[in-house]
């Protein structure tokens, strides 16, 4: 059985689906940016600044759905640009101390002009 997860610790969906699904054990986040849950906007400018809100929204959907990011398998992130990649790096290493199964890849554009996206796969 599956179970929609939405919280108001984490931005709205912008888009037809949800912030996340719980369904045989784990949890998979759909994809996070750098919005502000408070205000629905992307305030961060640098790869630094948008990775720390996209982990602290991640982080919040997580805990709805009972888990957190030290249960996190598998994550996948989308930069915008790979010449951010240590920097993305630094921070990422920062909240993922678990160090999940990762793939890292450079798309040409992502939503609202943001730097970077992550989505989850982790235990509940």
């Amino acid at each position: 059985m599956m179970e929609k997860i939405q919280t108001n610790n984490a931005p709205e969906a912008i888009g037809p689906y949800t912030q996340a699904i719980v369904a045989g054990g784990l949890v998979f986040t759909s994809g996070q940016i750098a919005i502000d849950p408070t205000d629905g906007q992307v305030h961060a400018t640098t790869i630094e600044e948008q990775t720390e809100q996209v982990c602290r929204n991640l982080s919040a959907v997580l805990v709805a759905a009972g888990s957190s990011l030290e249960k996190a398998i598998k994550t996948t992130c989308f930069l915008s640009d790979m010449d951010d990649f240590a920097a993305f790096n630094a921070v990422y290493g920062k909240y993922f101390i678990s160090k999940p199964a990762r793939s890292c890849v450079a798309v040409k554009a992502l939503p609202k002009g943001v730097l970077v996206e992550v989505e989850v796969i982790a235990e509940v």
